[in-house]
């Protein structure tokens, strides 16, 4: 597909709008319509970017070639299920369903249709990972913080499913293997769901994470450590600095070998642009995605299992 992607945006909230900005500055895109179910929100972005404004998603099904889908995570199976039906590409957000048979279902009417079902998981596409995927080799040990001040939004979903999610992905991918154990714990302070989580991950290959999670914070914070042989990576994902220490060549005057240190600072690669430009190039060249629906499955399966946990404890 050399011609301009035919794009649409449905829920134009807090990320959507984002979304239909990306969209209309990219080169290999053209955003033709604008839907949400608040005519006023629809109406107010469409006209900045001059396109027509839906209300209902139907109604664009036989505009499009792509869909970036960006509503309540109840709403996902239903939309997206329409819209992959329909023949269009889907890059719904994170988590990619309410359920893992939901999301089974929607990969298997994606493969069918030889379409594109790519899962906003965005700390894929920070600079800093992309980094620490040159340097890694077999972590033993990984340990991620998340914490953010509480709003009102995404307070429908836990915290786990709404931030937890992001390192629950990032953790899967640099560790690839299969899940042994599962502990966790949480409670809730300001909302009726989840707000601060932690759970402690073991994997076959014997590697451990601890990840944490809250939205009760008076700070945002987005860090990983990474431990393996030789070498402690720890990694800002916020502000975007690598910090690398590894035993050296050299001893020191004790006999030990010397610790060397090395701090890499990555300019902001903006990485929703590059999400959109990698579900861009996925539906031209029919490459995989770096999020695809079965990333995007097994995520969700493992963020049910520490939200189960935590619900038995509690």
């Amino acid at each position: 597909m050399s011609e301009l992607i035919k794009v649409a945006v449905v829920g134009t909230g807090h990320l959507g709008k984002w979304h239909a900005e990306k969209y209309a500055a990219s080169p290999a895109c053209e955003l033709l319509a604008i839907v949400d179910s608040d005519p006023e929100v629809a109406a107010q972005i469409a006209q900045k970017h001059g396109v027509k404004a839906h209300t209902d998603y139907r109604d664009i099904l036989s505009q499009v070639d792509a869909i970036s889908l960006v509503v309540p995570t109840s709403l996902h199976y239903k939309i997206a299920r329409e819209i992959l039906e329909a023949g269009i590409h889907c890059l719904v957000e994170k988590p990619i369903t309410e359920t893992v048979e939901e999301a089974s279902e929607l990969i298997q009417i994606a493969d069918e249709n030889n379409l594109i079902l790519q899962v906003g998981h965005i700390e894929r596409f920070n600079s800093v990972m992309i980094g620490i995927d040159e340097i890694l080799e077999e972590p033993l040990f990984i340990e991620s913080t998340r914490l953010a001040p509480f709003t009102m939004r995404a307070t429908d979903v836990s915290v786990i499913l709404d931030l937890m999610i992001h390192d629950i992905d990032l953790i899967l991918q640099l560790v690839r293997g299969p899940i042994r154990h599962i502990s966790a714990s949480g409670i809730s302070v300001l909302s009726d769901t989840i707000d601060i989580a932690n759970a402690r991950i073991e994997f076959d290959n014997h590697c451990v994470a601890n990840v944490t999670a809250s939205r009760v914070s008076q700070k945002h914070e987005r860090k990983l450590r990474i431990f393996q042989r030789n070498m402690y990576i720890s990694a800002d994902l916020q502000e975007k600095i690598l910090s690398i220490n590894y035993k050296g060549e050299t001893d020191n005057e004790a006999g030990f070998k010397n610790i060397t240190h090395r701090e890499i600072k990555f300019e902001d690669n903006d990485a929703l642009n590059l999400e959109i430009q990698d579900f861009a190039h996925a539906i031209q060249t029919h490459d995989r995605p770096r999020v695809n629906g079965e990333d995007g499955k097994r995520v969700l399966e493992t963020a049910i299992a520490i939200t189960s946990q935590i619900r038995n404890t509690i």
